[in-house]
């Protein structure tokens, strides 16, 4: 018996500002949800713990398959809770990786 399994790695980029950047994030800034647990920044640059916060619930769910009839499936915006800010986010899937539960937990 195998104790694999398959998640998606996943992207956050935020691709909208509603309002004002009162935490210096700006369209494009991202980062990424890698093999399961890895959070990944690019060099320099930072990600506003209140708009990690909105979409922090939601990866685990987005890292598996969803039926088509799943609302998780097609919707891909969360918004951050700053009302002055309207910083909004999309979660975007990238590659499928196998991963080992033995490694893992």
């Amino acid at each position: 018996m195998t104790d694999t399994f398959s998640l998606y790695d996943l992207r956050v980029t935020v691709v909208e500002i509603r309002g004002r950047s009162v935490c210096g994030m700006k369209i494009g800034d991202s980062f990424e949800l890698r093999n399961s647990s890895q959070l990944a920044l690019p060099d320099s640059q930072h990600f506003c713990i209140y708009a990690l916060a909105a979409v922090l619930p939601l990866l685990a769910a987005k890292q598996r398959e969803l039926s088509d009839n799943d609302w998780l499936a097609s919707d891909n915006l969360v918004v951050c809770p700053d009302p002055d800010e309207g910083l909004v986010m999309k979660i975007e899937r990238l590659e499928k990786v196998e991963l080992s539960k033995s490694d893992l937990t």
